[in-house]
């Protein structure tokens, strides 16, 4: 089995790219200035918790205009900490720039070190020509393409008014020089409990590849914020041993009243 540091940075971006979907009819659920931070870390019997890293995400409206349209300038930052950092240091930074309504994507840049294996790579969406054109190659695509970030955004405009519990969905995305298709499946609304406290969530599945890390195509789960926020508070993977896990614990700039935070009532 790989080490796990990497593994658990390339999850958690990998797990909001699964949650897209070609559905989107609400407004946007977010606004400039938005940061969202995630804690992550693996959990294991005997051993319990070990942090591994924070993940921190970031959006405003950028002043660059293309094609005439507003863009947007996301950033998604994953870095290791404690013993994690001493043994195996990972910086991840994720760039993206796209369309603030449509929200698909138009450059996307990757800046990763993960225990000196360095990837730089930048791509560039030209739609004219229905091709990704990045450093190493060019690939074709179709006319609404989400990158590693952008995704993340364009997923919590999903509209699930719709959508039956069980009911599943196809999507596709770009990564790493190639276009992917995955499903996920709608498990319904859950109340859970963090560290933020107890929210009402929806809860996803997404399918993944089985290999050394999963040993069958639905180990991850994930929970959005049950409101118009659409926030991700809890994501889930089950591993060969133990489970990864990556938990908002800080926020700034959201764009709704976190409704979906479940309070308790006073006493009278």
């Amino acid at each position: 089995m790989k080490s796990i540091t990497p593994y658990i940075f390339n999850l958690f971006f990998y797990l909001l790219i699964l949650i897209s979907s070609q559905s989107t009819a609400q407004q946007l659920p977010y606004k400039s200035g938005e940061e969202l931070n995630f804690i992550v870390y693996y959990d294991a019997p005997i051993i319990g918790k070990l942090y591994a890293g924070k993940a921190i995400l970031k959006i405003n409206t950028s002043d660059e205009k293309i094609n005439g349209q507003t863009v947007s300038y996301a950033v998604g930052r994953g870095y290791s900490i404690g013993s994690f950092d001493f043994f195996f240091k990972v910086r991840d930074r994720f760039e993206s720039v796209f369309d603030a309504d449509s929200i698909r994507s138009y450059r996307f840049s990757r800046r990763t070190n993960e225990g000196g294996y360095i990837v730089n790579d930048d791509v560039l969406f030209d739609y004219k020509n229905n091709k990704a054109i990045s450093r190493k190659t060019e690939i074709e695509i179709g006319d609404n393409v989400q990158d590693l970030v952008s995704a993340f955004y364009f997923a919590r405009k999903l509209d699930m008014s719709n959508v039956p519990i069980g009911g599943s969905f196809p999507i596709d995305f770009y990564l790493d020089d190639s276009l992917y298709t995955s499903v996920i499946i709608y498990e319904g609304k859950e109340i859970i409990k963090t560290r933020l406290g107890k929210f009402r969530t929806m809860k996803f599945k997404p399918m993944v590849v089985e290999g050394e890390v999963f040993d069958n195509p639905y180990p991850m789960f994930l929970w959005v914020t049950d409101d118009k926020n659409r926030i991700p508070i809890l994501i889930k993977s089950e591993v060969i041993v133990g489970s990864v896990k990556g938990e908002l614990f800080k926020f700034k700039n959201l764009k709704y009243p976190l409704d979906a935070k479940i309070t308790k009532k006073k006493r009278h």
